[in-house]
């Protein structure tokens, strides 16, 4: 089966602590909205303490064009996008021996947080020295679910060629969405929850696994996936495009949503791999936000313990779109877990939709 070998994050250069971020929220809006300070409580009771960010705060107290933020989205996503593939393809914590990018097959390259054609894959291409002839695969508009659905899309890859070597490039830089005029209590919400991130995964076929040992320890390999769309859901979550750029779609009922709907899906794709749910060890969530992951402890009976490593990941980084979930199956892989242990990886997006993931920590031998 397809392996994950290596995880890798690149941090935005602008740490800004909760009580910060509040502070230049309170000050842009308190004259929109008469209950500014009863709204200003979604801060702490978020549960992020930090949060990182392409720009520094004094930007926010500006408008700016879409062309601006784009044009700065194109900057540091190339900038931290080959900040996180070198640092992923040389990290003696996770690989027994370096791999150069000319060695790479495919590139899945994930985002929603701004355009650029050519993608952000093809002028990563051009600074770092890829073979000419890497397949590019940018899946654009997948939301917080895009990290799940890129793993996805790289293990189909590495099933069809087991001797394939594939990088996942999650880009994510939400500050730059940021509308200042844009008085909605769901842009507030957003204001509190999200953040900048870009992480990488390198997932290699069986041949690879089985043929180089690149890895030092178990590692995740990928039993199976599935893709979910609610149909009818359209407004859930995702971007409305105005003259401004990307305002973002974001319901109250998510929360709803996740217990009453993620069960039964995980349900019916752990039954398909003669699984059950008590067995998953370790559950590898993207953390949507506090709300989402007690919905996910009261949808699946789950205690705090199962959750924790996500909380700990939104606590520190808050809510960075699609690059989030490779920063919590980071932080699982760092810990260890041990040969023959299962993990459920699962993250939910625009659509509405999920992608979900069962992983086995495996030797390489």
């Amino acid at each position: 089966m397809p392996s994950i070998v290596s995880v890798s994050t690149a941090i935005p250069p602008y740490k800004i602590s909760n009580s910060e971020t509040e502070e230049v929220v309170k000050e842009l809006f308190k004259d929109s909205f008469a209950d500014i300070e009863r709204l200003l409580t979604i801060f702490n009771n978020g549960q992020i303490h930090k949060r990182h960010f392409v720009v520094p705060k004094e930007w926010f107290k500006d408008s700016h064009s879409f062309e601006e933020k784009n044009n700065l989205y194109i900057q540091h996503s190339v900038e931290l996008g080959v900040e996180a593939i070198e640092s992923c393809l040389s990290d003696k914590k996770f690989l027994n021996k370096i791999i150069y990018v000319d060695d790479i097959d495919a590139i899945f390259f994930v985002s929603s947080s701004g355009i650029a054609t050519p993608t952000i894959d093809a002028w990563i291409m051009n600074e770092l020295s890829f073979s000419q002839h890497t397949k590019r695969i940018p899946l654009w508009g997948l939301g917080c679910a895009g990290g799940g659905a890129g793993m996805s899309r790289a293990y189909e890859y590495c099933l069809a060629y087991p001797n394939a070597k594939v990088l996942l490039l999650c880009v994510e830089l939400c500050s730059l969405t940021f509308q200042k005029d844009d008085t909605r209590k769901s842009n507030l919400v957003g204001t509190s929850l999200f953040a900048d991130g870009v992480s990488c995964a390198l997932i290699v076929g069986d041949e690879v696994v089985k043929g180089e040992k690149l890895s030092k320890k178990p590692v995740p390999s990928i039993l199976g996936t599935q893709s979910t769309l609610m149909k009818n859901s359209l407004d859930v979550m995702g971007w409305h495009v105005n003259d401004h750029g990307l305002q973002v779609i974001f319901s109250k009922d998510i929360p709803t949503i996740v217990q009453q709907w993620l069960k039964p899906n995980i349900e019916t794709f752990l039954l398909e791999k003669n699984i059950e749910l008590q067995q998953i060890g370790h559950f590898v969530a993207h953390p949507g936000g506090k709300k989402v992951l007690d919905s996910y402890e009261k949808a699946l009976g789950y205690d705090r313990g199962m959750t924790e490593t996500a909380r700990t990941i939104l606590k520190n980084f808050g809510n960075m779109s699609s690059a989030t979930i490779l920063y919590v199956l980071k932080e699982f892989m760092t810990q260890g877990p041990e040969q023959g242990d299962l993990g459920l990886m699962t993250a939910l997006g625009p659509g509405f939709s999920s992608e979900l993931l069962l992983l086995e920590w495996r030797d390489s031998e």
